[in-house]
């Protein structure tokens, strides 16, 4: 049986699978049989196809191989995130990827998919097994590595299969898919733009939009932005991905990107450490008005700021299953971060889990949401509302 999903693309929403046969599986929309065309073929290190169909938007069912999966709803009244969930294996710096306790992303898309969510976004690091299991480990033997099918099966595809088919999915590109790591198994897959079968791999992508009822979801593609020291010509190329929200419609935009702009992953001395010196170079004076929320991965926490300066709230849902931060869970506010102060927020360490947002009212632009922060074994540790640019968050 193929694995299949639908999945937000530049233009429209397409239907996915993948598969070890011959040939593409069918897909039945509203009734009629569609052939789906080849995205990937097998290739070194991927001995399976990847598949595709434009999806209507005016359809009203659809399977694949006989098997349904989710159509998108235009007005999302609960939408999940989840990021860096694969399991970490690089080297020395290696997890028990065969133990749920400490590697749960199984236990965590189970959770997601009994919520039952309108729409499902991942905000990047599906693929984290680089390297081998070292000798002795019986935590992670026998684990596959590299970028290769066997591995994203292993760290993504098989414990997501069935929350794949429940809800339609905004795929997010994180630093682990570039192509020094595990971008081609991104880009065969889960890449939004059309394969780029003459490399293998796909470059930086350009910023595509998701319109839905009162919201527009736009992604930019950060996994390259230099980190630690400011890349000029990186931050002139987010800058003008920035500015081009403001031609794209009055919003309210939640930015999506893996990388986040004015977070910290944690303090050392008392400092924080983890921004991104190219991010913020880029984004200060560039981020419209429109934007009312950056949704993020990178850091293995749960965040949540709101800054003193107007710019959008931030949260960080980069706690869903790789190995977490270490640290403590602390009070945010005073942070300085890339010259940006945190006003207040929530900064918890330790304990995997996923975002479940869910929309008060009937979808108008003006609608507070509230998100919720779950652990891995579906119980809630903080519930936060979003109005406007600010979020506000609470114990459970």
């Amino acid at each position: 049986e193929p694995i299949a999903w639908t999945q937000y693309v530049a233009g429209g929403v397409e239907v996915r699978a993948i598969t070890d046969a011959a040939a593409c599986p069918l897909a039945t929309i509203d009734g009629a049989t569609v052939t789906m065309a080849v995205r990937a073929a097998p290739g070194p290190g991927y001995p399976v196809t990847t598949c595709a169909a434009v999806l209507p938007a005016v359809a009203t069912s659809v399977s694949v191989a006989g098997a349904a999966v989710a159509l998108p709803n235009a007005n999302p009244k609960r939408i999940a995130v989840i990021g860096d969930t694969g399991c970490r294996l690089k080297g020395s710096y290696t997890q028990a990827c065969n133990d749920a306790a400490q590697w749960p992303f199984a236990r965590i898309a189970a959770h997601v998919a009994a919520a039952k969510p309108d729409l499902i976004i991942h905000v990047g690091d599906y693929h984290y097994r680089e390297t081998p299991c070292p000798a002795g480990q019986a935590g992670c033997a026998g684990s596959p590595f590299g970028d290769s099918w066997d591995a994203w099966r292993t760290d993504f595809f098989a414990p997501a299969a069935e929350l794949l088919r429940v809800a339609p999915w905004v795929a997010v590109r994180g630093n682990h898919e570039d192509c020094e790591r595990g971008g081609q198994g991104w880009s065969r897959t889960l890449e939004p733009a059309p394969f780029d079968a003459a490399t293998g791999c796909n470059g930086p992508a350009p910023v595509f939009t998701v319109p839905l009822a009162g919201l527009t979801l736009a992604v930019v593609d950060t996994a390259i932005a230099a980190e630690n020291k400011l890349n000029a010509r990186e931050a002139e190329v987010f800058a003008a991905q920035y500015a081009r929200l403001a031609e794209l419609g009055p919003g309210p935009f939640w930015l999506l990107q893996h990388r986040p702009i004015w977070s910290a992953g944690g303090t050392a001395a008392g400092f924080p450490y983890g921004d991104n010196k190219t991010l913020a170079a880029a984004a200060r004076t560039t981020l419209p008005a429109s934007v009312a929320l950056m949704l993020s991965g990178h850091h293995h926490i749960f965040q949540a700021l709101t800054y003193v300066e107007d710019l959008p709230a931030q949260i960080v849902a980069g706690h869903g299953g790789d190995y977490l931060n270490l640290g403590k869970s602390a009070d945010p506010t005073g942070w300085i971060i890339n010259g940006v102060t945190v006003a207040s927020g929530l900064h918890d360490v330790g304990t995997f889990g996923y975002l479940l947002f869910e929309r008060q009212g009937d979808g108008a632009a003006a609608t507070p949401w509230v998100a919720t922060n779950y652990d891995a074994a579906g119980a809630i540790r903080h519930v936060c509302d979003l109005a406007g640019r600010r979020i506000t968050c609470r114990p459970k």
